[in-house]
């Protein structure tokens, strides 16, 4: 059982930024094309939607948490602390961790990149365990629960695609996740066909995709994440990229945690009143204590 979760918020947003503009209003336009989509406010209060993530990983047990930022993001600090580690935000210790951009690129260099960086900076995290997800999901208690309680030292949450919530379009783009008669990670498919998708059917029959949350062993994982090569279609290096290259190492040392549930996200504006309704459903009364 561990304590620690680390955010990854350091990303361009670009497909926020970039897509079609919807009604929503003059100030969620501007927040939606100038910060980063964690940071966007949705409710009466003015807090950013990382509060509600923030919220769900202390009710799951999580007190130490990273967040992986932009060198040029400042506002984060003006929700969270301006310390650079150790602030305390409702009993959870919040530290930051600058994911730079390197001279040859106009973008950051991918989430594989943006952990990496996060280990040279807090080095502790090299022989840590410790969960790592997307800032713009809304991952349950349940979820997160699962991996901080899970016996295995790696493992990630397997959703099963047909209790997602959106359209077939946006679950075609979904990796799937591939997994033996054990439960154990084999391989994770990108945008598989749809005849090629039914080879990767869990033994009840169910197509499972990652939603890019996972738990990791750093005495096991960090040099893979360290030496992570770069995808050469995307030209970023991802964690699944590091995640696959210490399976093919180690089989059997990912264990996937099967969830059934939906989890809803902020990737264009088209999300933002699908967000912004769900929260006032189900957050209508956050207790912190």
């Amino acid at each position: 059982m561990h304590d620690t979760i680390i955010i990854l918020a350091g990303g361009a947003s670009s497909r926020m930024k970039n897509s079609t503009d919807v009604e929503l209003g003059d100030d969620l336009a501007i927040q939606a094309n100038t910060r980063a989509k964690s940071l966007i406010s949705l409710d009466i209060t003015g807090r950013p939607v990382m509060d509600y993530l923030l919220f769900n990983a202390k009710r799951a047990g999580y007190k130490r948490i990273y967040i992986v930022i932009g060198e040029n993001e400042n506002l984060i600090k003006e929700f969270y602390g301006d310390k650079s580690n150790g602030n305390n935000f409702h009993g959870l210790i919040i530290n930051y961790a600058i994911q730079y951009i390197p001279a040859f690129r106009e973008k950051p260099f991918g989430t594989a990149d943006a952990l990496s960086q996060a280990i040279k900076q807090y080095p502790e995290l090299r022989t840590k365990t410790y969960t790592v997800c997307n800032s713009d999901n809304l991952y349950s208690v349940i979820a997160l629960e699962k991996l901080r309680n899970s016996r295995h030292n790696n493992a990630l949450v397997s959703y099963d695609r047909d209790a997602l919530q959106f359209n077939m379009e946006r679950i075609a783009r979904f990796a799937l996740v591939y997994i033996d008669e054990n439960g154990f990670l084999k391989d994770i498919i990108e945008k598989p066909s749809i005849e090629d998708s039914e080879l990767y059917k869990d033994k009840l029959g169910k197509l499972q995709v990652s939603m890019n949350i996972f738990k990791f062993d750093g005495n096991l994982f960090t040099d893979y994440v360290e030496n992570c090569p770069v995808n050469e279609i995307r030209n970023e290096k991802e964690l699944p990229t590091a995640l696959l290259n210490m399976v093919k190492d180690n089989s059997k040392s990912v264990h996937a945690i099967p969830i059934s549930e939906h989890v809803p996200d902020l990737t264009s504006k088209e999300d933002i009143a699908i967000l912004k309704e769900y929260l006032a459903k189900h957050y209508s009364n956050m207790n912190w204590n």
